[in-house]
């Protein structure tokens, strides 16, 4: 028998080598904003279920303004939200601490790319935060969103329905909730709301499961 039958192979690999891991999650940036808390149910929605939509006309990133009440005889997802970032200017102190503060551009967005599928089960779309008029009209450019967004920012809404607030920078804010109304009663309560991101899928499945009307 030849000698180089009985050589030993050093350069195989090791079955005992412990293998590199697989699909391990990215690293964050260095400069990314730390994880946003998650807000918890206080109950202060539970009340809105069934409730009527005020005549309540305000001014709108579409033409002039949208009565509620009048919105709202048709199927309609309203989406209440803190307030968008506005280029130049600060958040207020401690927003990244408060949980569901951010993530209203995200959630806005994601209504705008499913507004096409809520329209095919008849719901129409209306965003609604307390900033004013000319920065919800800046941010609806910016963002290409198709339907209105309202401005409140004396909080009438929330004075109507006994909506959920926050207080920061010496301001109030809403908290976030969307609720679904039809002939002018809400239907469906979305509380809280988190994460932002996911809200309009949230919304289109339950459209998906409820009976026919």
């Amino acid at each position: 028998m030849r000698d180089e039958d009985h050589r030993v192979q050093t350069d195989a690999p090791s079955d005992t080598s412990p293998e590199a891991p697989r699909d391990a999650p990215p690293e964050a940036p260095p400069d990314a904003p730390p994880p946003t808390p998650a807000p918890v149910d206080d109950g202060a929605a539970d009340h809105l279920d069934g409730c009527e939509l005020p005549a309540l006309r305000l001014p709108s990133t579409g033409a002039g303004e949208v009565d509620l009440a009048t919105a709202t005889e048709r199927l309609t997802v309203v989406y209440v939200y803190p307030r968008t970032g506005v280029p130049g200017q600060a958040l207020p102190d401690g927003w990244d601490e408060i949980p569901g503060a951010r993530g209203c551009t995200p959630q806005s967005c994601a209504f705008r790319d499913h507004v096409l599928e809520l329209a095919a089960y008849g719901a129409a779309v209306i965003g609604l935060s307390s900033q004013p008029a000319d920065e919800q009209r800046e941010f609806a450019r910016r963002e290409h969103i198709p339907y209105p967004l309202l401005s409140d920012p004396e909080l009438r809404l929330a004075q109507a329905l006994r909506l959920p607030t926050f207080e920061a920078g010496a301001r109030r804010f809403y908290r976030r909730l969307t609720f679904v109304a039809r002939e002018r009663r809400i239907t469906r309560v979305f509380y809280p709301v988190f994460p932002p991101q996911h809200n309009a899928v949230q919304v289109l499945d339950w459209l998906a499961r409820r009976p026919p009307s």
